[in-house]
């Protein structure tokens, strides 16, 4: 009886903690957007102009990509810079996946080009995009490269379904840090040409 009790215990402490993860996941400052029109499976949304803080990877895919990408990029904003700055997450993470792979952070609202600090990493540039409009289809779980191009593969194909013309460049957003389990947010999107 008592280890069913410490057991059960655990498991609530586990569950707390995943709740009070998730809630301070929904604070971190995102990539603001407004949606325009929802399918079945997908939706198009309108997204801001934003900064973001990018690095480019001679790997292909997910899976060889993302470590690498995360560790620099979280290096620059976590003081790895010239001014020792501290810089806050930004939520989603963006992987562009094709030959080459780049990994982009949102900078955050508070910062421009003119005040954020160098990176001692060479890597790392930052890029300015404009608004667009873009096409995102949302799956639950843990990423990997298979699910990744299965959500590809069926967005492709609801865009060709419906006869919107998009630029042949996908990008996998991550919305959770690695130790959130529970109510985790990925999503494939691309950008649409010419969407009225």
């Amino acid at each position: 009886m008592k280890i069913v009790i410490i057991i059960i215990s655990i498991l609530l402490l586990i569950a707390i903690a995943q709740i009070y993860l998730s809630r301070s996941t929904q604070q971190t400052e995102q990539h603001s957007y407004k949606v325009i029109k929802k399918f079945d499976k997908f939706e198009i949304r309108k997204y801001d102009a934003a900064l973001f803080s990018s690095v480019k990877l001679n790997k292909k895919g997910y899976k060889e990509s993302s470590s690498e990408g995360f560790r620099i990029l979280a290096g620059y904003i976590f003081g790895d810079n010239e001014a020792n700055e501290k810089i806050a997450m930004t939520s989603p993470v963006v992987m562009e996946l094709g030959d080459t792979s780049k990994m982009r952070f949102m900078v955050p609202k508070n910062y421009n080009l003119k005040n954020l600090p160098n990176p001692k990493n060479t890597k790392i540039i930052f890029e300015k995009e404009e608004e667009k409009i873009i096409a995102a289809i949302r799956f639950d779980g843990w990423s990997d490269d298979e699910k990744i191009q299965k959500y590809k593969t069926i967005l492709r194909n609801e865009l060709v379904n419906e006869k919107l013309n998009f630029i042949n460049k996908f990008s996998f957003l991550g919305y959770n840090p690695p130790y959130e389990v529970m109510n985790r947010r990925n999503e494939v999107v691309v950008e649409l040409i010419n969407y009225e």
